[in-house]
């Protein structure tokens, strides 16, 4: 099974070009799927659809949420799609297995004075002028063009020379974007690429080798890594005097599009954005503006301006 798991992850990467966290992903739920079937004296060449079906039981006896055993299952569906085309199955098993689906909450979102403050957090946040600088930076890109954390984090310096009004940004599967920057974003940029580049310099001097990342770290992965980001959003949130448990990076991107939205923004360029491949997706930030929406069919549609009519 682990050679099945092994190709399979493989084939991810080198055909669909999947992002490296959706690919950890598949693997740490096809392990799991494994390890439960070793369990039963199965294996991926013997599971039956059943099998299938008893597995996603057991995940909902674990208390698993419904989002977590849909990526389960869909990790399933592809593994035994990939099997089958490569001739190991003659069947899919969990081809027709109907999932849980996914609960659709309402996103958290901040206002705009909260954005402020932690805005000013992060100007007045870090051990060195250099920290600040950053964690300035990386807030005013975060708010100013709705990135994921994770295209924030790996963004290449040379996307970033040149003062540049707009940003490319590569999304999941590969997908190219541009985004807009605000003054304020740019003034940032600017900021901290002058002390960035000064900081790379002194590395280089000490026989360092220059980064081609941004936001540049002596870690693995040569790039600030989201879980770092992840705790400075919520030293900042300490700062700021607002809540941790309420505010994740994932947060200041919904009030990105949220705040664009309340302000008229067309929801098609929003979703372009932030790189949604379906527009249903980004439907959703609509039910956290209905005062709004409210408004503008009070104010613009033709009956409601009327006289009240018997």
């Amino acid at each position: 099974m682990d050679r099945w798991i092994s190709a399979f992850l493989e084939a991810q990467a080198a055909e669909l070009d999947a992002a490296r966290n959706t690919r950890l992903a598949y693997g740490r739920d096809l392990r799991d799927f494994a390890t439960w079937a070793a369990g039963r004296g199965l294996d991926f060449e013997t599971v039956q659809r059943s099998d299938v079906e008893a597995y996603l039981i057991h995940c909902d006896a674990q208390g698993l949420s419904r989002a977590t055993r849909a990526r389960r299952l869909s990790a399933i569906r592809q593994l035994f799609r990939f099997a089958y085309e490569e001739g190991w199955r003659s069947d899919n098993p969990a081809l027709q297995i109907k999932g849980p689906g996914k609960a659709r909450s309402l996103p958290k979102t901040l206002s705009v004075e909260d954005v402020e403050r932690l805005l000013q957090a992060a100007r007045e946040t870090g051990r060195s002028p250099s920290d600040r600088l950053r964690n300035t930076c990386l807030m005013e890109l975060l708010y100013a063009t709705g990135m994921r954390v994770s295209e924030l984090v790996s963004l290449p310096v040379a996307a970033a020379r040149g003062d540049p009004r707009m940003l490319l940004v590569r999304g999941k599967g590969g997908k190219e974007r541009m985004v807009p920057l605000s003054p304020p974003a740019r003034r940032a940029l600017i900021d901290w690429l002058a002390q960035r580049d000064a900081d790379e310099d002194r590395a280089r001097a000490k026989g360092h080798t220059a980064s081609r990342y941004l936001f540049p770290s002596r870690g693995a992965e040569g790039h600030l890594t989201r879980h770092r980001f992840y705790t400075l959003i919520k030293e900042l949130c300490v700062q700021a005097g607002i809540s941790p448990a309420s505010v994740t990076p994932h947060t200041l991107r919904h009030a990105f599009a949220t705040h664009l939205l309340a302000n008229g923004a067309d929801l098609r360029v929003i979703q372009m954005l932030l790189g949604h491949a379906d527009l249903a997706t980004t439907e959703i930030y609509t039910h956290v503006v209905e005062d709004r929406l409210r408004d503008l069919v009070l104010q613009h549609h033709p009956l409601a301006r009327s006289p009240e009519r018997p």
